[in-house]
């Protein structure tokens, strides 16, 4: 495991170790801080995703660069939203989709996965099998980043089913830090889903 982590690291500068280090503790911070609902998941959010969409851009992998682009607006949207007083209350509550948000998640899935495979061929990119892996991921993490701004309890399902593919297509790249930290988003994630659908009952009982 410390070799895994280690060798694909044996070549990088000490500045690109750093940046990923920070994206790191940074990204873990604001799943943290989203499973606690706590508005600090924006602003640590923020850092991480500007750093790794930088990373992403200098590897070549636009697939996953155009997450993390999409997840630096979306962020600036949630701490919109998050802040937002709506009918006298600064909070915005958990609650599930409406059909009508099932309907507007599947239809940005699809943009999604079109889109990104529009930037692709717009710059001549080789597709290999393993963006076809990013393409699809990133229609999973674009739905569940706007859920979670909107404060949908599916957002964390999404989030779960996206982490557990980029896991191993992290690993397989020899992206070890990112790896791990989609593994231990994974588990936050579980995690976070649990605690906000005990916080959407409690609400629901009142």
């Amino acid at each position: 495991m410390i070799h895994f982590l280690t060798d694909a690291y044996k070549d990088a500068s000490v500045f690109q170790i750093l940046l990923e280090f920070l994206a790191f503790v940074f990204g873990i911070c604001s799943v943290w801080f989203a499973k606690k609902e706590n508005i600090l998941v924006y602003p640590s959010g923020l850092i991480a995703t500007v750093i790794t969409t930088f990373l992403l851009y200098q590897a070549g992998y636009l697939g996953d660069m155009m997450i993390n682009a999409y997840f630096t607006i979306m962020s600036v949207y949630g701490w919109y939203k998050w802040t937002k007083k709506t009918n006298d209350n600064f909070e915005l509550p958990i609650s599930k989709t409406t059909a009508k948000e099932k309907l507007i998640g599947v239809v940005l899935f699809f943009i999604t996965m079109f889109v990104v495979f529009g930037i692709y061929k717009l710059f001549d990119y080789t597709i290999r099998k393993d963006n076809y892996i990013d393409i699809f991921a990133s229609g999973i993490f674009f739905t569940a980043m706007w859920y979670m701004a909107v404060k949908k309890i599916e957002n964390w399902i999404l989030w779960i089913i996206g982490d557990i593919i980029v896991v191993p297509l992290y690993a397989y790249r020899g992206l070890g830090m990112l790896s791990l930290q989609y593994l231990i988003f994974t588990i936050l994630a579980v995690s976070a889903y649990l605690e906000w659908k005990k916080i959407l009952n409690n609400s629901q009982q009142q």
